[in-house]
């Protein structure tokens, strides 16, 4: 988490791309050559995927400090497509990029020790210590409790890994579970206050621990209500562009230095080649555009970027 803070400041971007790169958002020039190069449809799809994955990279690392991978979007693909997040990975890491894979696990005991270790840690084959995926930090679902956290938190230490735990989704329906109330808390707000007991141990000196949390653009008053609760807690902010939320929607979540808060944006930038109306061989270009835009908007509402001393 500190990685990704000084990443943010030196790129004035408190803003993560998310590579959902699903087919549709790949022009067709690429998936043509891919489709004539492989027999397996898989096979095809994933080094589309890649190749669309590295040129968005190339055209955005050195004005976004990170990517966020949905992991749904690559399994769609079977075993090819997980190979093409590795690949992913392993190539925006290497171009200074940290990256949060948004795979939302959630489980108990050894299971949810082996999501960790998947991801976040490395695997014992053998005798031989090797890292399956590599991200820097991962989306977790906190609602099974402790059990499906204490695993992460080791890794986090050891590692210098973070995560983001849910808790107040962007998704219409959040509501009919996260709203609900325990005692004089709601739900998400219980949520958010483990969140915080759950990093204490882990806070660096910009203030913010390695548990962060998911708190959506689309609920703004909410979004607020957290920034002043849990101040100790770096958000990941879903909801911004396509899902309808805006720059004033998410200023709120960030605190007096212009830091507290990271916010997504998929298909806003993935697809801006088809808002601008092109054939698609300049994707990669528009993304940039359309990154930098989205810098400037959020820029606008919100403290000037600083370290604190």
């Amino acid at each position: 988490m500190k990685r990704l803070i000084e990443k943010i400041a030196e790129t004035k971007a408190p803003i993560v791309v998310g590579l959902d790169s699903l087919l549709d958002y790949i022009p067709q020039h690429i998936k043509e050559q891919a489709m004539a190069e492989n027999e397996n449809p898989f096979d095809a799809a994933a080094q589309a995927i890649i190749t669309y994955n590295k040129a968005i990279i190339d055209a955005i690392c050195d004005i976004v400090p990170a990517i966020k991978p949905q992991a749904a979007y690559y399994e769609l693909y079977s075993w090819q497509g997980m190979k093409a997040l590795y690949e992913t990975i392993q190539y925006a890491e290497s171009k200074g990029m940290v990256v949060i894979t948004d795979g939302k696990r959630n489980d108990i005991g050894s299971t949810m020790t082996a999501y960790a270790a998947a991801h976040l840690g490395t695997t014992d084959v053998c005798g031989k210590t090797v890292e399956a995926f590599g991200a820097d930090c991962l989306t977790v679902n906190g609602y099974l409790g402790s059990d499906g956290i204490k695993p992460l938190l080791g890794i986090c230490n050891e590692k210098n890994k973070g995560i983001f735990v849910l808790v107040k989704t962007s998704n219409p329906s959040s509501g009919e579970l996260q709203d609900q109330m325990i005692g004089e808390k709601s739900v998400y707000e219980t949520m958010a206050g483990m969140c915080e007991g759950w990093g204490a141990e882990t806070t660096n000196h910009y203030g913010y621990s390695a548990v962060g949390a998911v708190v959506g653009a689309t609920y703004p008053a909410q979004l607020k209500e957290m920034r002043e609760k849990a101040p100790h807690t770096f958000f990941l902010v879903p909801g911004y562009g396509a899902q309808g939320g805006g720059a004033n929607d998410v200023k709120d979540a960030f605190d007096a230095n212009g830091l507290g808060a990271i916010i997504n944006n998929s298909r806003g930038i993935l697809t801006a080649w088809k808002k601008a109306g092109t054939d698609g061989h300049d994707f990669a270009e528009q993304a940039r555009k359309a990154a930098l835009a989205m810098r400037e908007d959020i820029n606008s509402v919100i403290p000037e970027i600083k370290l604190p001393q």
